[in-house]
């Protein structure tokens, strides 16, 4: 059963843990028990830190490309709902 307390770590201690699955030529469940953390999440981090680096599966999305979906599709819904504003606006001329 999972805990409802998340620990949560810095940027910089992840990046290192990243980094340290990266020289040690350990396993992430290795450097994670060393670290004393959870494997899980930094398996999840060090997943996310492969495809960054372009070493993902064909089709996956970097950090930076689902930011900009994300932010596309934001732009995309805002201008709809401006589209609709002026089409009812329209509609009462």
């Amino acid at each position: 059963m999972g805990s409802a307390y998340t620990k949560r770590y810095t940027e910089e201690f992840e990046r290192d843990a990243i980094a340290l699955v990266d020289s040690s030529g350990k396993t992430v469940t290795a450097v994670a028990r060393e670290l004393g953390i959870n494997s899980e999440p930094l398996r999840g981090r060090y997943r996310k830190a492969e495809v960054d680096r372009g070493e993902g599966q064909p089709g996956e999305l970097t950090g930076a490309e689902r930011e900009e979906l994300r932010r596309l599709r934001r732009e995309d819904r805002e201008q709809r709902q401006t589209i609709e504003i002026l089409r009812k606006a329209t509609a009462f001329s």
